[in-house]
């Protein structure tokens, strides 16, 4: 068990066991991204347990310690259920503090309904088979069980209005959609933002963005694209990502006129209306 009396996961083990190792032989963070080829932030996250290496990486890892590919026969032991390039995003969202994510065309996978999430998944996969796409949705749901516990991270949902428009699912899915969020919104559960289409251009229109924050550790950017993912920790490109943010959301509607506009975008899906 953790201090804080929460059991630690198999990633925290790991990440412990290899701060434990580092500490053994002498190095430094700096030292072991070095002969990693990493950042020493990257390392930080690896100790932490929210990332994991590569198997790349943990095979210079293995050698830097000495350690007889004892972390690289151990990565096999931690597969995930999720996609390679999002893994380790959806590790993160469990240990951050603050969650900053803007969407360009489709609702975030923190916030969708099992039918908004339904009806994505088959329109990805044409030749789908239900019982897939059923354990796609369970998966994607859980998710969201981050902002229901105690520790729940703080959100902020800034969205394209685009988003709002695009009929997914059905005019009753897209109104419920809509809600859900709108719901969340007034309840306190996130801050929402709306970058109207009267906004014309703005800094975050090439891609989605999701910032996260730690208690203990340097913040991280995310960026996605068709069956891409980038995870970032370098400072640089956090900040870069960050300033870009806060430009996107100096153009964004209030979180009062966000969530009129929502409802209002949902009664017009219900009827019919886009």
């Amino acid at each position: 068990m953790r201090a804080n009396g929460r059991p630690r996961t198999a990633r925290q083990k790991y990440g412990e066991e290899l701060k434990l190792r580092r500490t053994a032989a002498g190095l430094t963070q700096e030292a072991l991204a070095e002969q990693v080829v990493c950042s020493p932030t990257l390392i930080s996250h690896y100790e932490a347990g929210r990332r994991l290496p590569s198997p790349d990486d943990a095979r210079r890892i293995d050698r830097a310690l000495g350690t007889d590919g004892f972390f690289e026969r151990w990565l096999k032991d931690l597969e995930t259920k999720y996609d390679e390039n999002f893994a380790a995003v959806a590790e993160l969202e469990q240990q951050a503090v603050l969650i900053q994510q803007f969407a360009l065309t489709l609702v975030p996978g923190l916030l969708q309904t099992d039918g908004y999430a339904r009806a994505l998944f088959q329109a990805y996969k044409p030749n789908h088979r239900r019982e897939e796409v059923d354990q796609d949705v369970v998966i994607r749901t859980e998710r969201a069980r981050v902002l229901d516990g105690p520790m729940n991270p703080v959100l902020w949902t800034l969205l394209d209005e685009a988003v709002l428009r695009r009929r997914v699912g059905g005019p009753q899915v897209m109104a419920r959609q809509l809600r859900k969020i709108a719901d969340m919104a007034e309840a306190g559960r996130l801050r929402l933002h709306v970058l109207p289409f009267e906004a014309g251009a703005h800094s975050l229109q090439q891609s989605l963005l999701t910032l996260m924050s730690f208690a203990d550790s340097a913040p991280v950017a995310y960026v996605e694209g068709f069956q891409t993912g980038n995870l970032m920790d370098d400072p640089r490109l956090v900040a870069f990502s960050r300033t870009a943010y806060d430009l996107a959301l100096g153009d964004a509607l209030s979180h009062q006129k966000s969530v009129a506009r929502v409802r209002a975008a949902a009664e017009e899906h219900e009827h019919g209306q886009q």
